[in-house]
């Protein structure tokens, strides 16, 4: 950080307060795309090879997501989760749960959660995902070391960009600042240009300022 000249560093601490406030409702937004993804599809090739209960059960959950009642948020997961842990429907409603106890400061609830996707999942994106909320959790919590391990983890092509960003992120936050600019510019070349989210890698760049 001494690198940095005081306007600079200015706009870095700024830009990296609302970042804090808003990285998980970004990367929240994120999980509700890839929950929905297939998701109606899926949800009709589900009935009709699955129990009546299963598809209760989820839809019970959904309609306490709904809620937004913690404790009957996290009872109507763990009914799916410990019922049918095998289903694609087990791991969204973690997602979901995981994403509600973030909001409640229950951090602690929050990485089981995703842990248990990371675990059980069966779908690659959904660990990839979890991964990746599970990182930002960790952040938050100060616990760097153990929020990289969670983004070496091989992951696709298609989410370089916003593993890239989250390591900027991390890397900022231990005063890395080199190693940051090196991660945010992976992030841009990698996030599609027409995406808002790349203007912010591209605010988090200029913050940082060119290289000493």
């Amino acid at each position: 950080m001494a690198a940095l000249d005081l306007q600079e560093q200015e706009q870095f601490e700024a830009l990296k307060a609302w970042w804090e406030d808003n990285r998980n409702q970004l990367l929240g937004a994120l999980l509700i795309v890839v929950v929905a993804m297939g998701g109606w599809r899926g949800w009709q090739v589900y009935q009709h090879k699955q129990a009546d209960e299963a598809a209760t059960l989820y839809q019970q959950f959904i309609e306490q997501l709904a809620s937004k009642d913690a404790r009957r948020v996290n009872d109507a997961a763990a009914a799916v989760t410990d019922k049918f842990a095998s289903t694609a429907y087990a791991a969204r409603a973690a997602l979901l749960a995981a994403q509600v106890n973030e909001q409640g400061k229950d951090l602690a609830r929050a990485k089981t959660q995703l842990q248990w996707v990371i675990d059980h999942a069966g779908e690659a994106t959904l660990k990839d995902v979890a991964r990746l909320r599970l990182a930002a959790v960790l952040l938050d919590e100060k616990n760097y070391a153990d929020a990289l391990k969670q983004l070496d983890a091989k992951h696709p092509d298609s989410f370089d960009g916003l593993y890239a960003d989250l390591r900027g992120d991390v890397l900022s936050a231990q005063g890395k600042i080199d190693e940051a600019r090196s991660s945010y510019k992976l992030a841009y070349e990698k996030i599609d240009a027409k995406s808002m989210y790349r203007n912010l890698v591209q605010m988090k760049l200029d913050a940082l300022g060119v290289a000493k």
